[in-house]
């Protein structure tokens, strides 16, 4: 194997790219981003780089190692096509990257409002993104954020510190059901009105309106909330378009093996893109953060140069982070319907506690998932006590 061309230019490709240098891997590996910017860390993105607190060029991930894995740029163009029988990697330039590997690291993209795109109305994913966003959170400025996620909550608690107005509208009865479930996702649901941020659910049917410029969002009872900015954040699309008619297999994503191989030989997927077998019962799962992005690059890389590689121990529990008004929210595992969760330390009143989620009864009960809002410490020990009892893994 002597050239591999790595598509996906964010944290999941520059990973894989470090990983196959470590693996040995001295041919040649090209690089291809439909972003004209170097891999840049998306985390800050709705919190210090919106308020302003960081600047752009403190957001890349290359370090002075980096210069010493001598990688082929190709920023600015977009993969367009996959040939299965020479795994040819072809761009909107034109350009046809033959390679005797393929590594498939395209991320996803913001999911967009249905309807046609108004000004002010914003969605979240890119620096660019970004930009354009914090260039119209002013104070005083009207905000409505539709969808109370990770993304969405981060947005309003930014924009508060911004001194703007700020309503958040969800469709579901109570933010963040889906992965801490009713009871944990009410209680970071009550951060929003405790810092001024007034908070809609069951809103279904949401549309911004105005001419060119959007005016307010509607609700499906016909109630107008004023905006002057509007933020989607109602989740990601996989970007995988592009691979229509190569013969991998689609659904929700590339489908991969526990150690990221397709369907094809030679070519290998990883990050937000990538649906991989779990060894949890035998299901498949999309991970979106930062950390699963970070490791799991170095199975693909591995998988593709015929190596083994096992990842560290805490790889192997799903984890991800998020800061709203001025709280650290922590959580690993994966907790599914039926588990019960119970405070182990400190208290909700407070916001200052840790939260066990366990599945089964009696004896057999086991700890799956740990919740901790500023409480880092014994976080970090339910972390990896997850990892040792062989917790749900994340390929």
């Amino acid at each position: 194997m002597r050239t591999v061309t790595v598509v996906g230019a964010s944290l999941a490709g520059l990973s894989a790219a470090r990983a196959l240098r470590a693996h040995g891997y001295d041919g040649r590996i090209e690089i291809v981003g439909a972003e004209r910017h170097r891999p840049y860390d998306r985390p800050p993105l709705s919190k210090e780089f919106l308020a302003g607190a960081v600047a752009a060029d403190e957001l890349t991930l290359e370090d002075a190692d980096d210069e010493a894995l001598d990688l082929h740029w190709r920023l600015g163009r977009s993969a367009v096509r996959l040939e299965p029988a020479t795994r040819a990697v072809l761009l909107d330039t034109g350009e046809r990257l033959v390679s005797d590997g393929v590594i498939v690291a395209t991320g996803a993209r913001a999911r967009q409002l249905p309807g046609r795109r108004l000004a002010g109305v914003h969605t979240l994913r890119t620096l660019d993104d970004a930009l354009g966003l914090r260039a119209e959170l002013r104070p005083g400025a009207r905000l409505v954020v539709i969808g109370a996620g990770f993304i969405g909550a981060e947005v309003a608690s930014t924009a508060r510190t911004l001194g703007a107005e700020v309503t958040v509208v969800e469709a579901a009865a109570t933010p963040l059901a889906g992965p801490l479930g009713e009871e944990m996702g009410n209680v970071c649901a009550a951060l929003h009105a405790e810092h001024g941020v007034r908070l809609i659910t069951g809103a279904v049917g949401t549309q911004p309106v105005g001419e060119r410029v959007v005016r307010a969002v509607r609700l499906a009872d016909g109630t107008e909330l004023p905006a002057d900015v509007v933020v989607a954040g109602i989740g990601s699309v996989p970007c995988v378009e592009w691979l229509a008619g190569s013969g991998l297999h689609i659904n929700g994503g590339v489908l991969t093996d526990e150690r990221c191989a397709t369907v094809l030989p030679g070519v290998v997927a990883t990050g937000d893109c990538a649906v991989s077998a779990s060894g949890d019962a035998g299901t498949w799962l999309r991970a979106e953060h930062w950390t699963h992005a970070q490791q799991q690059p170095a199975v693909a890389a591995a998988t593709l140069l015929g190596r083994d590689h096992r990842p560290p121990p805490l790889a192997a529990v799903p984890y991800f982070w998020s800061d709203q008004y001025g709280v650290r929210l922590q959580f690993a595992g994966q907790r599914r319907p039926g588990d019960r969760v119970e405070v182990t330390e400190g208290d909700l009143g407070s916001r200052r506690f840790v939260a066990v989620y366990r599945r089964g009864g009696g004896a057999a009960a086991r700890a799956v998932a740990v919740l901790a809002l500023n409480h880092s410490k014994p976080f970090a020990r339910w972390r990896r006590e997850l990892a040792r009892s062989h917790a749900p893994v994340s390929a």
